[in-house]
């Protein structure tokens, strides 16, 4: 009797002690747990977060200096986006300010922002806290603002792209360590993870397109990369490897890209099929005329030298018709130009019938075969020049250096290439002083530009009547829109110096091959500049041309191997030429050329 009540005594002092006890805490963790639900267990969270971050600093500090007592190697950052504090700079840009460029604001007047981006960028909060901060603030951000927050941190997040791509690289590296026809469950492995990996990743780009087994596929791959390692562990032979590797890719990429460039030159000399079915029909067409029709309107104005006059040298039906197209809808008096065309005699009759059919209004054509020159040109040396691509050593090419004699009835004539548009009324040309000089040309020696070009580029100097005669520094100038005074050449006989460096040419190395470099010679101290905007070069090879320089200029020119009616012609700038063609004739389009 007395041990029970002795024991009920003792029962009731423990539960009376546990009441006083326990009471407490459960108040303080019930008030702990209603705040839980609000902002603040964010940031119980986020503290722990920032903790475990310590730690895990604390420990690859750790691993770091024992790594550093052997290997002696520097630390280096992998990767360290430095603009990763722009998104607070981003409040001070002024959303009036076309540039985009932001406010110029004191510091002591705007420590708010100041402090914040300090605080940033020395506490480095984890990436949890700083996506709570920009997602509570996206309410009150312009919506361009937000474009450009959300947009930056895509170089952080495609890190796993490039992730993947180094560890298909590694593995690659590991795979030929391992002695050749070796079929060792380490060779099984790294084969399947590269082919699981390359299948998963395919051709993707970004971090948002990758699959989440992709992702597994990388984790796998890291797992055989580490175990490489440890069966590879000699960094100096992966080194090696690696270099090689770079070496070899080095090597295809330059065997690439001249093969890229042949193929490229290639396509440029060649006639496309559907140039050829054209210049076919015209000339079968063309001697289904009588022998009346055949002729052209107008022939009394071809020497009458009040005049403006310009000369085409050219195989090419089609481009020859878009310049005369561009330069008569172009002019103010279309009734006083005159075309000089000459072609070869297989493309005679086609140049022919195409301007019977399609007469340019009312200026005037004359179409000459080239063999009714024959005796100015001196074909064997011509053959001499070394050169693969027939444009270079082609009598089309080199009959500019005739003009005089082709015309001797002239005293200007405006030299066009087949390869360009007309865009403005050229009549001004003619009212340009020449000051005694032969050509007007554009030049070509601004240094940092597409066309840039020097003297030695394409002539020897150092040959010594070259390097006596020629000063290498001088101006360049481009052909493809050139004034001559045909009276002042008559006078300086250029023609018969022209002969005199071709036939030096032909004995030894000189020059280039090409009209070019010899223009250079022939009108040195002869040339006159003229303002850039009556020719705009590089439509052909440079796709930065800049749309106001091609809205302002004359003439634009597609020099260079991509000519506008080519399939490798530059797409952005074809149509200023297109507009010039005509795809609704029936011809055109039985020949499969298209718009």
């Amino acid at each position: 009797m007395r041990f029970t009540r002795r024991f009920t005594r003792i029962f009731i002092i423990l539960c009376l002690i546990a009441v006083f006890v326990t009471t407490p805490i459960l108040l303080f963790s019930s008030h702990r747990l209603i705040h839980l639900g609000s902002d603040a267990s964010k940031e119980f969270v986020g503290d722990l977060s920032i903790l475990k971050h310590r730690i895990e600093v604390q420990a690859l500090n750790a691993v770091q200096q024992e790594e550093v007592e052997t290997l002696k190697e520097p630390i280096l950052d992998v990767y360290r986006d430095g603009n990763q504090i722009s998104a607070v700079s981003l409040y001070t840009i002024d959303k009036n300010d076309s540039l985009g460029q932001p406010k110029n604001v004191s510091l002591a007047g705007n420590n708010e922002t100041t402090h914040d981006t300090k605080k940033v960028g020395q506490q480095s909060l984890p990436e949890e806290t700083l996506g709570r901060r920009e997602k509570a603030s996206e309410k009150s951000r312009p919506k361009e603002v937000l474009q450009n927050v959300q947009s930056h941190p895509r170089r952080v997040l495609d890190e796993r792209v490039k992730e993947i791509k180094d560890q298909l690289i590694r593995a690659k590296a590991f795979l030929n360590f391992a002695p050749a026809g070796s079929n060792s469950n380490f060779v099984k492995e790294i084969k399947l993870r590269i082919k699981d990996l390359e299948r998963a990743a395919g051709e993707v780009s970004k971090d948002s397109d990758l699959s989440r087994r992709a992702i597994q596929k990388m984790k796998a791959m890291s797992a055989t990369l580490s175990k490489a390692s440890r069966l590879f562990p000699d960094c100096s032979a992966m080194v090696k490897k690696l270099r090689a590797m770079t070496y070899n890719a080095e090597e295809q990429l330059r065997a690439q890209k001249n093969q890229a460039s042949f193929l490229e030159n290639l396509a440029g000399r060649t006639t496309p099929k559907g140039l050829h079915c054209l210049s076919m029909r015209l000339t079968t067409e063309y001697f289904a005329l009588q022998t009346e029709e055949q002729k052209l309107p107008n022939q009394h104005k071809f020497q009458n030298p009040d005049l403006h006059h310009f000369a085409v040298f050219s195989d090419n039906v089609l481009a020859c018709s878009a310049v005369v197209n561009s330069t008569v809808s172009t002019a103010r008096a279309p009734e006083k130009i005159v075309f000089h065309i000459v072609t070869d005699s297989l493309n005679l009759p086609a140049m022919t019938m195409w301007f019977l059919s399609n007469p340019p209004g009312k200026a005037t054509i004359q179409i000459q075969s080239i063999d009714m020159f024959d005796w100015l040109l001196n074909k064997d040396t011509l053959q001499k020049q070394e050169s693969l691509d027939p444009r270079y050593t082609s009598p089309l090419n080199h009959l500019r250096f005739y003009l005089p004699e082709i015309f001797p009835y002239l005293n200007k004539i405006v030299l066009l290439d087949h390869d360009v548009v007309v865009k403005r009324d050229l009549s001004g040309l003619w009212h340009i002083n020449m000051n005694g000089k032969v050509n007007g040309a554009v030049e070509t020696c601004l240094e940092g530009e597409p066309s840039f070009r020097r003297m030695d580029m394409l002539i020897n100097f150092t040959d010594p009547m070259v390097a006596t005669k020629f000063d290498a520094k001088s101006c360049t100038w481009a052909f493809g829109m050139n004034l001559f005074d045909l009276q002042e050449w008559r006078k300086r006989n250029l023609t018969g110096l022209y002969h005199k460096y071709l036939e030096l040419g032909s004995d030894r190395p000189l020059m280039k091959a090409g009209t070019l470099p010899i223009g250079w010679m022939t009108f040195y101290k002869h040339t006159r500049a003229i303002d850039r905007r009556w020719h705009v070069l590089g439509l052909g090879y440079d796709s930065g041309v800049k749309l106001n320089e091609i809205e302002q200029a004359a003439v634009i020119h597609y020099d260079g191997v991509m000519k506008p009616w080519l399939e490798i012609g530059l797409q952005k700038f074809k149509p200023y030429w297109k507009k010039h063609v005509r795809y609704e004739h029936p011809f055109v389009q039985q020949c499969n050329i298209h718009d």
